[in-house]
């Protein structure tokens, strides 16, 4: 599935790029029966809620070993329509996973994500330029009440901001700065709610600026976050690197395989 040359110039101005209807209701009750099963492991693969057993994030899903493997996320993640997406918008051929994570924002308790962009971390990984993609698989409808993700068009174009650590939603991760990201919410368009039918697929850089609310509803979110990276920009080795679930060493690109994510 190639991306034209509109939405092309849709993702350069805006930062991300919405493909809707991707994945069928049928691929979409694949990837969420897997995630049921792999959440009741026992890994350090998996961060659950705090004090409690509630999975909140799953990483390394896309590999073929490992707690976490699974031939759905494995083959999904292969697919041409995820994988050629990525190709044309990152304008590179040989890409590969710098890492894989399900976001799993269960009802009432699914926490705050707060403002940042998501090269703040992956620099300390050793990765040279911000040139990674993410695409975002929707497995259940995001909306406002429900903790749903929020872009700030364009802001990508401010380039890689120097993140602060912070640990207060107790998920310990780089953030931008209250004061450089008021600065840039004054001259911006206003944070838009990336909303979507299940199996909808947003593909969007490494410094577009995101966040996400509680989940205040009644009803689980999930989804699934893949993040290519081409080739030439695989991490080079940083003291303490974090372990291999979040900064994958499998730099080998990406062969394309089936389409079908049930027996591929």
């Amino acid at each position: 599935m190639r991306i034209t040359n509109l939405q092309l110039e849709a993702y350069k101005r805006d930062g991300f790029l919405t493909l809707e209807g991707l994945f069928s209701l049928l691929e979409v009750e694949a990837m969420r029966a897997e995630l049921e099963r792999i959440q009741k492991i026992e890994t350090d693969h998996l961060v659950r809620e705090n004090g409690s057993n509630i999975a909140k994030t799953i990483y390394r899903v896309h590999e073929a070993d490992g707690p976490t493997a699974s031939p759905v996320f494995h083959a999904l993640s292969r697919t041409s329509r995820m994988l050629e997406p990525a190709q044309d918008l990152l304008s590179e051929e040989l890409i590969y996973i710098h890492h894989t994570k399900c976001n799993l924002k269960t009802a009432i308790d699914g926490s705050v994500w707060a403002w940042h962009q998501d090269y703040g971390t992956w620099k300390r990984d050793g990765m040279p330029e911000a040139r990674p993609i993410t695409a975002l698989v929707m497995l259940d409808e995001p909306t406002e009440i429900n903790g749903c993700l929020y872009f700030i068009p364009g802001s990508h174009k401010v380039g890689s901001l120097e993140p602060e650590f912070n640990d207060a939603t107790g998920y310990k991760f780089f953030v931008t700065p209250k004061d450089k990201l008021l600065e840039i919410m004054a001259r911006s368009p206003e944070p838009v709610a990336i909303k979507g039918k299940p199996g909808t697929v947003v593909f969007f850089d490494c410094n577009l600026l995101h966040s996400s609310g509680h989940n205040l509803s009644q009803h689980d979110r999930w989804a699934i976050y893949v993040v290519y990276n081409p080739v030439t920009n695989q991490c080079h080795d940083v003291p303490n690197p974090r372990p291999d679930y979040v900064r994958s060493i499998n730099t080998k690109s990406i062969v394309k395989g089936s389409d079908n994510i049930f027996f591929t």
